[in-house]
Formats: C-alpha cells, sequence, structure tokens
C-alpha cells in the first residue's frame, strides 16, 4: 500500500497490535497479555469476518518477535503456551519511504509504502468463499489506514 505521509507516521500505526482495530475489520478485539519471559510484548487477539448471517473467529496469542523502529519493521507470530499444537500464524510488516511520486502525492511531499505479509498454516481460513472475505477485509482495512494517515 502506497500512502501520502512519511515512513514514521504509517508505522506507528501498524507496529502496535491494539490499534488495528481502528482500520483493520478483521482485528475484531485485541488486549495486551502477559509477556513473554524474555519480556517480549504480548496480545491476544480474536479474528473475525462475517458471512451473510454466520460469523467465523478464531483467537490467537501474538508475540511480537521483531520490533525496529529504525528500520520501520515489525513481525508477530503466534505463541501459545497451552501445551497443544497450533497452526502458524505470522505477520510482518515493513514501511519504507517511497518519495518516488508512486503514493500520487506531489513531488517533494513525504510518501512511504507498508509491505505487509500475512501467513496462515491452518485450513479454518481457507477456501474460496472464506478467501474472498480475508480479501474484503484487506481491502477495507487498507482505505481505512489510508484514511487515518490523511487525517
Amino acid at each position: 500500500m502506497d500512502a501520502p505521509c512519511a515512513p514514521d507516521r504509517l508505522f506507528s500505526l501498524v507496529d502496535e497490535l491494539t490499534d488495528y482495530p481502528a482500520w483493520m475489520p478483521l482485528a475484531h478485539r485485541v488486549s495486551a497479555v502477559a509477556p513473554e519471559a524474555d519480556g517480549r510484548p504480548a496480545w491476544e487477539v480474536e479474528l473475525r469476518a462475517r458471512l451473510g448471517p454466520f460469523a467465523r473467529s478464531k483467537r490467537l496469542r501474538m508475540v511480537r518477535t521483531v520490533h525496529d523502529p529504525a528500520g520501520t519493521h515489525v513481525r508477530y507470530e503466534r505463541v501459545e503456551h497451552d501445551g497443544r499444537s497450533h497452526s502458524p500464524w505470522v505477520l510482518d510488516a515493513t514501511v519504507v519511504s517511497s518519495d518516488d511520486g508512486s503514493a500520487g502525492i506531489d513531488d517533494g511531499a513525504p510518501a512511504s509504502r507498508l509491505e505487509m505479509r500475512l501467513h496462515y498454516g491452518g485450513a479454518l481460513w481457507t477456501g474460496g468463499v472464506m478467501e474472498k472475505v480475508l480479501a474484503e477485509q484487506i481491502v477495507a482495512g487498507r482505505e481505512r489506514l489510508l484514511e487515518l494517515v490523511a487525517d
């Protein structure tokens, strides 16, 4: 996603999971929980997507495994402590400067590009219908994120 703002402004909206419900409809609820023993912060995340009268939701415990504000890079990974095996979820986000005019703004104005990758290793959110719903959630999140950086 290209955005008409400086990279640090865009990064400030993706480096803290509790901010995601403000712009990503898939992130229904996010609450900070006790950090890992090594101090890495953790959150309980409830993902929810609607398909007509039905809703599918999933709760995950996510840990920030990479946090590099200077390099505007952050990564969250699923880390559960219940002794069971769980499908991996990995969310990786990097923000870079894109002052090349690709954000559709005047030359010389700050611009940035968000590259976000989500990896899910299970089967709950796969299949044509759920993939379509997920794609719609991503589009809605991108639009809301652009509104927030423009404010």
